[in-house]
């Protein structure tokens, strides 16, 4: 869960510092190409307008472009932006939280330098006892 807010997080920062432009070719009313980051493709008619552009100085063709501006600047602050109560706070919650959780104690195992006896026979079998 940490790891998916995180890239989610990062991704919003991303996406809101990212500028991008929206080009669009129209011929008369009729949209033609769309493009995000490379530039439109013209229409055939456009070619034979340039000739025609000289004599009446008008074309049925335009050129839509949208620019999508991300943010430009991102603020940092520091915490000599804060005011005295904000960093009294600040060290306040820090401090209590670090302190909020006890160390484990230290797992006391009271045999754990005794060794065994050497065993010289094997008991169950001079008691014939069997587990069955």
């Amino acid at each position: 869960m940490h790891k998916i807010f995180s890239v989610s997080l990062a991704l919003i920062v991303l996406c809101s510092t990212v500028s991008f432009t929206i080009e669009k070719h129209f011929c008369g009313d009729t949209l033609i190409d769309v493009s995000v980051f490379a530039e439109a493709d013209k229409c055939k008619m456009e070619v034979s307008e340039m000739e025609l552009d000289k004599i009446t100085k008008e074309s049925c063709c335009k050129d839509k472009i949208d620019v999508v501006k991300g943010q430009d600047e991102l603020i940092v602050k520091t915490i000599d932006d804060l005011d005295v109560i904000q960093q009294l706070f600040v060290a306040t919650f820090t401090y209590s939280y670090l302190n909020l959780f006890e160390g484990l104690p230290q797992l006391v195992i009271p045999h754990k330098n005794y060794s065994p006896p050497i065993l010289v026979t094997d008991i169950q079998v001079l008691d014939q006892v069997f587990l069955i």
